[in-house]
This record gives structure tokens, sequence and C-alpha cells, in this order.
């Protein structure tokens, strides 16, 4: 499975949207890359809706066929597409593993869940993609916890999302809830998406 494996800042200067979510790679240069990326150009309507998809796409770091799937998936469900889209993202294991504190970035935690340092509900889990249940319980592997990078991305969590609680004697995250919209992606416009893929 094709992965991204350039540089994440360039493609949020180029979005114009920080894709890991802190901010850090537009407050030096808050403008695209590249010889031109300076002179502002007008942008269609079919332009905006593929850059909103794409900043989506690259925040959870999805290849478009697993992007689409996804997107197909949320159909089906009851309420609005868009946020149910989102909420299904939001579910993925590597995404929760991030959102737990056990990785200081998604491609770190999609490397832990790959190398098989994650547990889910006690059993081994080494798909990135696999979908996390509300009450689920996930956790760094016994003889993982010794990992340096998960010590560190512990050290340094400041806060946690609502709908995943923490237990910092046993080092294990729970799933509570499925994620509300106002929670996730506030800068998102997800009827943007809705809208390519309809058009």
């Amino acid at each position: 499975m094709s992965r991204f494996l350039g540089s994440q800042w360039k493609v949020s200067r180029r979005l114009n949207y920080s894709i890991t979510e802190t901010g850090k790679e537009l407050n030096k240069r808050p403008y695209a890359p590249g010889q031109h990326g300076q002179k502002r150009t007008k942008i269609s309507e079919y332009g905006t809706q593929l850059q909103e998809k794409q900043r989506v796409r690259y925040t959870y770091g999805v290849n478009e066929r697993q992007f689409r799937k996804t997107f197909n998936e949320a159909k089906n469900m009851p309420g609005k597409q868009g946020a149910n889209f989102l909420f299904l993202l939001e579910s993925r294991l590597d995404n929760l593993v991030y959102r737990a504190g056990f990785a200081k970035t998604r491609q770190q935690a999609r490397q832990l869940v790959n190398h098989g340092h994650i547990v889910l509900d006690g059993k081994k889990a080494t798909i990135p993609s696999m979908r996390v249940k509300p009450g689920q319980v996930i956790a760094i592997k016994e003889t993982s916890k010794g990992l340096q990078i998960v010590k560190e991305a512990l050290e340094a969590v400041i806060s946690r999302m609502e709908y995943v609680s923490f237990d910092d004697n046993l080092a294990q995250a729970t799933y509570v809830r499925l994620p509300e919209r106002h929670e996730i992606l506030a800068d998102i416009k997800e009827n943007l998406i809705v809208e390519y893929y309809n058009r």
C-alpha cells in the first residue's frame, strides 16, 4: 500500500492548512512553497473542493483509495454524510493511538501499530486502518512499554480529546464515544468534500 513520504510542511504550506494540527508549518512562511508561492492565484470552485479533500486526506495520512472507500461507507450511515465521514476517519486505530498520546504524530502512531507495539482489547493489532469501536481499550504491549519514543510522547501530552479517556496507572486509553463535530477539524468544511465526490 502506497503512502506519502514527502515533506508534510510543504504540503501544509501548499494547502494553507496545518496537516499536523500544530500550526508550526505556517508560522514562518504562511504561503505556498516554490518560486511563485507568494503570488496569489484565484482558485476555481473545483479547486476549492479538491483542496478541502486533500487537507483531510493528508491530515489522516490516507491514500485516495482508502479515502474514497471510507467516504462511501459514510453514505450508508444515518445522519450527515460529511460528519459521519470525519467520525469514521477519527475512529482509525492509528489516529486513536495518536490521540491517546502514545505517539507525537500520526505517522509515528502508524509505525507503532505496524511494528506490533499496540494491543486492542488485549490482542495485538497491526493494521493502522482498523476501525475502533466505542468502549474498546488501546494500550502499549507489555514488552514495548519501555520504548523511548512512547515515553517522550506521553510526557509531551498537554491535553486529550474528551472522547478518549486515559488511565495513567495502566497506561491505556479507552475510546469512550464517537466525537462530536465541533471537537475535530474545526476549520474543515466537509460539505465541500461531499460536493467534490458527488459532482
